[in-house]
């Protein structure tokens, strides 16, 4: 997470807005690369593939959570059957791993080089023989912007474009999720959001604030507790001189939280109050361009 303190001694840039960037990062090689932010896909070369049948998706799934990590048997028969196997799942686990080996060499084509499923005393293991997935491509962008956010802000805004982009919607979305890829599909949308507020920051710092007011006020209505959201919209309301819109939107917070949860906000969003209501300088601070 983009720390806000790392800008606010800065000074300001005049208005400029950056593009944000949506290019996916291009991969490279001839063996198939996994997506599933998203549906769960395979593409190989120019096209793009889904995996037939439930079990067959809800395998590849467990197994892309860690790639190159092996997964116990007893693990597997948990993604793909839950707490009820039928009595020949031993047999019926070999044989859904028989089909996803020959299916990835299938999308792999006669010239590819297929993922390795490999079998080890301890289970089973996919190797993706270097490719990534789109999962640890986004992780990877997202890790650069917040290394960059200080000395190179539109980078940063820029790689978070890029991250961000690689979402086709809710992870493992057509998947029938066991509590491993479950766990780790929220995880992502966790992580996702978190990048969306990063790169909202820095739109903030770097372009007119006028611009992203309507769509803090989206985020927020959609995610009404998170309160990172509530002070970017304060503090953009306030550079565009609307205070008194600024501190409503903390007393209309307040109240909520008071009547539906029986709290008070955030330290940090009381202090953000106190320097609205002082006009503090620093709240004009801005990155430079």
């Amino acid at each position: 997470m983009i720390n806000y303190s790392q800008f606010e001694d800065e000074q300001p840039n005049n208005g400029m807005r950056v593009p944000s960037g949506s290019q996916v990062p291009a991969t490279s090689g001839t063996a198939p690369v996994f997506t599933f932010l998203g549906p769960l896909e395979v593409r190989a070369g120019d096209r793009t593939h889904t995996v037939g049948g439930n079990r067959q998706r809800a395998l590849l799934a467990a197994l892309l959570v860690s790639p190159g990590r092996p997964l116990a048997a007893e693990q597997l028969y948990t993604e793909l059957w839950g707490e009820n196997p039928p009595p020949t799942f031993e047999n019926s686990l070999q044989a859904h791993v028989y089909r996803l080996r020959r299916t990835l060499q299938q999308l792999a084509g006669p010239h590819g080089r297929a993922p390795e499923l490999l079998t080890r005393s301890s289970g089973y293991v996919l190797e993706l023989g270097g490719q990534e997935t789109d999962a640890a491509a986004f992780r990877r962008l997202v890790g650069r912007a917040r290394a960059r956010a200080r000395h190179s802000p539109e980078e940063a805004h820029r790689l978070l474009g890029q991250a961000l982009a690689l979402w086709r919607g809710a992870p493992f979305q057509d998947v029938n999720q066991g509590p491993m890829s479950q766990s780790v599909a929220l995880a992502l949308e966790e992580e996702q959001l978190c990048a969306v507020e990063d790169k909202l920051w820095l739109e903030i710092q770097l372009a007119d604030p006028v611009h992203i007011i309507s769509e803090l006020k989206r985020m927020r209505t959609i995610h009404p507790w998170r309160e990172r959201l509530t002070e970017m919209l304060m503090l953009a309301l306030y550079r565009t001189g609307r205070q008194a819109e600024a501190v409503e939107t903390f007393n209309s917070t307040r109240r909520r939280l008071a009547n539906e949860l029986g709290m008070e906000p955030s330290l940090k969003l009381r202090e953000r109050l106190r320097e609205i209501l002082n006009q503090a300088p620093s709240l004009d601070a801005a990155v430079p361009a």
